[in-house]
């Protein structure tokens, strides 16, 4: 009788267990490759979330662009059929403009540098903004600084730059930086970008490091110039829909677990500086470095555009930037 009451109680309790009946499933996308810190971080969040809400919260990672390309996320997660995205900062200035001012050219000289001005006020900003849009930004991700890479010749100085074909993502502050440079930009999606590069559509490119190695790319590629250009983050969003269904706990589990994946993404992005190189010059790459001088002296039209169309936003974040240095 008592082995028959004990059975009853925790059959009872099970039933009654939120985790057990009421489990959320939730999606997440990214276009970024398995071993990528996008990649690696965007399932650390997911299995976070799940330990913070006690699986009350289930996240299923969509990687390789599974899901959706990172502009397909946006729409999707605007209309609420779509949880989360670790999309690109280029990307999602397509419908939140705000995001391209973090890309102004040679804005950060440190990985370090940009992170502080990502934690600080600029961020806030940026999540107002998204939340106008149906987004909400739970964490910056790190998704690089980026160089030059191409099949015509080294780059060294802006000229040599000319006429190349470099695809862009679809960002208007990259266009903006590369016609500056006297380049062809082509914006096309991420996914396209191996086969374009195969097939010759494009020359050439411009990625962090992590993104050439992790893709591939610099399998079809002969030359990459350390050009340190522009910094590129990763917004983890949210869709405001689906978020605003969350419990005031989940929803703080969420960002929790956001913050604490950022920190394993960025110690990656860190680490894959330092490493890849040597591992691409093993393949047959050719590196070269720039001086950066001639093309700051290019560029200076983009901030003279930009800061007519965002000028707070971006006095704020030069001031942020000029701090972070400072340290």
């Amino acid at each position: 009788m008592k082995k028959l009451l004990l059975s009853l109680v925790v059959g009872t309790a099970l039933i009654a267990s939120p985790a057990a009946w009421a489990q959320q499933v939730l999606r997440l996308a990214h276009n970024a490759a398995p071993g990528n810190p996008k990649a690696e971080a965007s399932l650390k969040f997911a299995e976070l979330v799940a330990k913070k809400t006690d699986g009350r919260v289930k996240i299923e990672v969509g990687g390789s662009a599974q899901y959706g390309d990172d502009a397909e996320a946006l729409t999707s997660m605007r209309l609420g059929t779509l949880a989360f995205s670790a999309n690109s900062q280029g990307t999602a200035s397509g419908v939140v403009p705000e995001y391209a001012v973090l890309g102004l050219p040679f804005l950060f000289q440190s990985l370090p540098q940009a992170w502080k001005v990502l934690d600080g006020p600029v961020a806030k900003k940026l999540d107002e903004a998204s939340k106008a849009k149906g987004l909400v930004l739970l964490a910056m991700w790190d998704n690089g600084i980026r160089h030059v890479s191409n099949n015509v010749r080294p780059i060294t100085k802006p000229e040599d730059l000319a006429g190349i074909k470099i695809r862009t993502p679809p960002d208007p502050i990259t266009v903006d930086i590369f016609k500056a440079l006297g380049a062809n930009p082509m914006p096309l999606a991420f996914s396209e970008l191996y086969i374009a590069l195969q097939q010759g559509v494009v020359d050439g490119q411009e990625n962090p490091l992590m993104n050439i190695y992790s893709s591939k790319l610099f399998e079809v590629q002969k030359y990459i110039s350390l050009t340190g250009h522009k910094y590129e983050s990763t917004p983890l969003l949210a869709s405001k829909i689906v978020f605003d269904t969350l419990s005031k706990a989940d929803q703080k589990a969420v960002l929790d677990a956001a913050a604490e994946a950022g920190k394993l993404n960025r110690e990656m992005s860190a680490k894959a500086d330092k490493e890849l190189q040597a591992k691409m010059e093993d393949a047959g790459v050719k590196f070269n470095t720039v001086d950066p001088a001639p093309f700051i002296a290019k560029t200076k039209s983009v901030y003279d555009k930009w800061e007519k169309q965002f000028p707070e936003l971006v006095a704020l974040v030069r001031k942020e930037a000029a701090a972070g240095a400072a340290q």
